[in-house]
């Protein structure tokens, strides 16, 4: 389809897949259902569908440079990322994603996909949208129903108006009871509300306006007050602010007469808790579904993922026990929503274990807090080839760094110079420093800090590539 362009959305936290998933690295970037993460994996299966162009991807300002790279990988740059200031829910981030579609006269059809769910039949999908393309094409607002294969509660329906294929929607109702899921099932006509989307950029911008003009004015404002920076559209803040907060449901959906839907089987999944997790995963003769290093003696249904170490389970049935190198969760499959109480008491409690993992990403590689104590700490940093670490310094720490692989250019202060692997250098607290890696390989290091405060923000930035604060 020459007028098609995926809309990724990749604004979410995944906090009930904690603590894989966290605010830093939420569950769009991990691979948890196959070798690519979610987010590759949601380009891939509809990219055939694209003669030319590239995607939209809708992300925040925190989780820019993983969007990016993560699609580099598997040779997709996308035609823009559009940054949100501060989350306004799905209506508002379309409403970015079709102005930018249609900010030179353009006019595609806008295929509008969450980035962190699980789609078993690809064909079966890519079949789907070129189903629904006439009707979109024709001016429908087109959302895509699952087909349910059981009376699911957490998830909100769409009732359809009888006949096949596209047709129009009765009405949205919310998440059901068990009863109420019950009689949904047993009647043939509701379907799982999926939350994908295809229609014109103009016709959903058209809607919008209708029924929710002041979104759609602060949305223009934002869009067009936005600054570009390299791949990189960033709305503006004050009058993104300013937006009404809603979905795309409440907001256009359930109040157009446009909205139609086209129920699918393929397979889908939202991944939106560690059980969810477990039923598209593959599963042994006792419905057990481990990933990493596991041993299990006499247990049943249950989940295990293991990210480093082994774990050992005896006698456990309907358990998910999630190893990750700083925290441990065991819960009962029926009770895993209730991990994002979990989250709500680590962020009271201002811990960094609710927005960070013990390895943290940057645009220019990564580092793992090996070891940490009162008054130092010790890091692995890995520098990819030709990125380089802002100019910066220190108020309150030293650094010692040692090469272990790899070479780096290193500034500190007025001297600039290369080291080699079993090299090291000392930083002095204030002093101005840069890490660079000039080679074609990564570079690996050991940091170790020493001083009265050791935490991140203690860092002045005087130049950066990445275009990053102070």
């Amino acid at each position: 389809m020459n007028d098609l362009i995926p809309v990724l959305l990749s604004g979410g936290s995944g906090t009930r897949l904690w603590p894989l998933s966290r605010e830093g690295y939420p569950k769009q970037f991990l691979a948890l259902a196959g070798e690519h993460s979610m987010l590759q994996a949601t380009w891939l299966r509809v990219a055939s569908l694209v003669r030319e162009g590239a995607p939209l991807v809708v992300t925040n300002e925190n989780h820019r440079f993983m969007v990016a790279e993560q699609l580099r990988q598997v040779g997709c740059t996308p035609s823009a990322i559009v940054l949100e200031p501060v989350a306004r829910n799905t209506a508002p981030a379309i409403a970015a994603a079709a102005l930018q579609a249609t900010r030179e006269g353009a006019d595609p059809l806008l295929l509008v996909l969450p980035s962190d769910h699980v789609i078993a039949d690809e064909d079966a999908f890519r079949a789907a949208v070129q189903a629904a393309a006439p009707r979109a094409s024709e001016g429908a607002l087109i959302t895509f129903g699952i087909v349910p294969t059981a009376p699911e509660t957490g998830y909100g329906y769409i009732k359809a108006a009888p006949g096949e294929g596209v047709r129009s929607v009765e009405r949205f109702v919310e998440k059901p009871d068990a009863d109420t899921a019950e009689a949904y099932l047993a009647s043939g006509a509701y379907f799982w509300n999926s939350g994908m989307f295809l229609f014109r950029a103009s016709r959903y911008l058209h809607e919008l306006e209708k029924h929710q003009p002041d979104m759609l004015a602060a949305c223009r404002e934002a869009f067009d007050k936005a600054s570009r920076d390299s791949d990189f559209l960033r709305l503006d803040q004050a009058a993104f602010e300013a937006c009404p907060s809603d979905s795309i449901d409440y907001a256009v959906m359930e109040k157009t007469e446009a909205a139609e839907v086209l129920p699918i089987e393929a397979g889908w999944n939202d991944v939106g808790s560690w059980a969810a997790l477990w039923e598209v995963a593959a599963q042994d003769g006792d419905g057990n579904a481990h990933h990493g290093d596991v041993m299990a003696i006499d247990c049943r249904n249950s989940y295990a993922w293991s990210e480093r170490r082994l774990v050992a389970m005896i006698g456990l049935d309907d358990t998910v026990v999630v190893d990750t190198d700083d925290a441990l969760l065991v819960a009962h499959r029926d009770r895993v929503q209730e991990v994002k109480q979990i989250v709500e008491r680590l962020k009271g409690d201002a811990r960094s274990e609710a927005v960070l993992h013990r390895k943290v990403y940057r645009p220019w590689g990564s580092y793992d807090s090996v070891d940490m104590a009162e008054r130092f700490q010790v890091k692995r940093i890995t520098v990819k080839p030709g990125a380089a670490l802002s100019l910066q310094m220190h108020h309150h720490r030293a650094e010692h760094w040692i090469v272990v692989s790899g070479t780096a250019r290193v500034t500190r202060g007025d001297d600039v110079f290369i080291l080699g692997e079993n090299e090291s250098t000392f930083i002095p607290v204030g002093t101005k420093h840069r890490l660079e890696n000039p080679g074609r390989v990564p570079l690996e290091l050991i940091e170790v800090q020493s001083g009265s405060y050791l935490g991140e923000d203690d860092i002045v930035r005087f130049e950066d590539i990445y275009g990053r604060s102070n």
